[in-house]
């Protein structure tokens, strides 16, 4: 008798022995967080055991509104801080590091809200994301030798970034000028400035038009491919689906479920969880 083909897709080798279950080790992690808790007033945002983030792959954290991916991601990146835990990148703590130092250090983010400088060009806000500019130093800033050889190099790097990003044609327009499907690509080709070896994006498909989702989805991937690690935050199932190698939900603080994908949206915790928010939505199919 043939045996049946499975229609679950492949599994990234990388997780090919973690088990499906909260705070799965990885073979490779490039993020390990512990004990982290995080309370407003009475209110538990989040309260993590343990997650690793596997190296070159692309992790999703999903959940209902009000799980507290945002807050993690703020905890990890140093725009808050938790009442208890700890937490490394390359095996390096960052718990006390401000977010400038977790930036330079090789972990850089993009926002819910985009954060482009709307009154200034698309251009120069591509260069504000190069990491050790000499031309800062208010000494340095008056000798143009010191910082100009590396300041062409930036704005090459950037010229570069936008084409691939599609939006060369709009570098001398002011970024408040884009829409906010391109505000959303400005800020991820500048988050890239930097060469950063994770990327953590917060909804970056809110409020895209599709065109520019299928776009953005691309560079995602290219991304992984070039060997960037990508930890994302998204509330759409069907992107998830499509573009996940790991994924990691929470609900009410906690880590409730790990696994790829298709394991993922079939368990009944995740389906439980989603269940106030998501009374329509069938997450272990296709939309």
């Amino acid at each position: 008798m043939a045996k049946k083909r499975s229609n679950a897709p492949a599994v990234h080798p990388a997780f090919a022995d973690v088990p499906h279950e909260p705070g799965a080790p990885k073979p490779d992690p490039v993020v390990v967080a512990h004990g982290i808790l995080r309370k407003f007033g009475g209110l538990t945002a989040v309260d993590v055991d343990h997650l690793e983030i596997q190296r070159n792959a692309i992790t999703a954290l999903i959940g209902p509104n009000g799980a507290g991916k945002s807050t993690l991601f703020n905890l990890l990146t140093g725009f808050d801080r938790p009442q208890n835990g700890a937490w490394e990148f390359n095996g390096h703590s960052l718990s006390s590091r401000s977010p400038a130092q977790v930036a330079r250090a090789g972990m850089v983010r993009t926002f819910q809200l985009t954060k482009a400088l709307s009154r200034m060009t698309v251009l120069e806000n591509m260069r504000l994301g190069a990491a050790g500019q000499r031309g800062e130093n208010i000494f340095a800033a008056l000798l143009q030798p010191l910082w100009g050889a590396q300041e062409e190099a930036h704005t090459e790097r950037a010229l570069a970034l936008l084409e691939r990003f599609k939006l060369l044609e709009k570098k001398d327009d002011y970024a408040g000028e884009l829409s906010g499907g391109q505000r959303k690509l400005l800020e991820m080709a500048r988050a890239l400035m930097s060469e950063p070896e994770i990327v953590m994006l917060d909804e970056p498909m809110a409020g895209v038009n599709p065109a520019l989702t299928e776009s953005l989805l691309d560079h995602i991937v290219q991304l992984r491919d070039e060997g960037v690690t990508v930890l994302f935050v998204e509330h759409d199932m069907h992107m998830v689906r499509r573009i996940s190698d790991w994924v990691v939900v929470m609900a009410e603080g906690r880590i409730i479920a790990e696994g790829p994908p298709h394991s993922v949206m079939s368990n009944p915790a995740v389906q439980d969880a989603y269940l106030g928010a998501h009374h329509d939505t069938d997450l272990s199919e296709g939309q």
